[in-house]
């Protein structure tokens, strides 16, 4: 090694760099460039999945309860949480279509 060579202590790396991640937050943060939204409307509730189970055939689940209950609002299945009543969305699929409550009826001639 040569005398010029410089040799930087692993701490110093980390603080240099735990340093810049804060000032770069902090930055960004105070320039207005991080947006928080107040706003609930278009907040996702959560990621659900459906489970097709056969007929006889068992599935493990978690013994805790998810803390969101489902009701049926304007013909379409809504998840509400239990903390909050007023916080409710509607469920969609992929395409951002609802899922209905109830089956549909049969047009005639289509049964």
């Amino acid at each position: 090694m040569s005398q010029n060579e410089a040799n930087y202590s692993i701490r110093s790396l980390f603080v240099t760099a735990l340093i810049a991640i804060v000032g770069t937050v902090l930055v960004l943060e105070l320039t207005g460039k991080i947006t928080h939204s107040d706003n609930k409307d278009h907040v996702p509730l959560g990621e659900f999945q459906a489970i097709h189970i056969k007929p006889g055939e068992t599935f493990r689940m978690s013994p805790k309860s998810s803390e969101l209950h489902a009701v049926c609002e304007n013909g379409y299945m809504a998840i509400a949480a239990d903390t909050d009543p007023a916080f409710r969305g509607i469920l969609v699929d992929y395409k951002k279509r609802g899922v209905r409550c109830s089956r549909p009826a049969l047009e005639a001639g289509n049964e």
